[in-house]
């Protein structure tokens, strides 16, 4: 029994310093964290471009807020955090054929339901790959692309594959 309080002991510490973690790492001015691509010189282009044309606010009164670090290549919207990332590295489930897609305004998404994660929406056949995260808390579906296919239209262009 002493064994088994003494594991419990060091799992709760181990969990209290997690979090603690979790807590320093978390902006202090009300911005979302979020995890800032690195794309190259001629994507950086799109996605500055993109930025520009983002909406001020989605799914008619979510408004835009601040992201941390501070970035032209990240975006976000509400509490928890409507995220969007321009220039990530090709993701696979671009490729994938199985993988459900859509296309909202000319623009080509597929889409990643993660369940309690909410949904993924990844651009495809653009020359800047777009992510954008959607909690689940919000019950959105693909008509939440709406709100983006105008910029990603207008700031970055087709190519002809993924």
């Amino acid at each position: 029994m002493a064994s088994s309080t003494h594991r419990l002991r060091r799992a709760s510490a181990a969990a209290a310093i997690l979090l603690s973690a979790a807590v320093a790492c978390a902006p202090s001015d009300g911005s979302a964290a979020v995890a800032v691509p690195s794309p190259d010189a001629e994507v950086a282009g799109y996605c500055t471009a993109l930025h520009k044309e983002l909406p001020a606010k989605v799914m008619d009164d979510v408004a835009r807020r601040g992201a941390s670090p501070d970035s032209p290549y990240t975006a976000a919207w509400g509490d928890p955090a409507i995220v969007l990332r321009c220039g990530i590295e090709r993701p696979a489930e671009v490729m994938d054929p199985k993988n459900d897609g859509v296309e909202v305004n000319g623009v080509g998404w597929v889409v990643d339901d993660r369940g309690d994660d909410g949904l993924r929406f990844l651009s495809r056949y653009r020359e800047a790959y777009v992510e954008l995260l959607v909690p689940a808390s919000y019950h959105a579906d693909a008509s939440i692309l709406v709100d983006f296919a105008k910029p990603v239209e207008k700031s970055i262009p087709k190519t002809v594959d993924d």
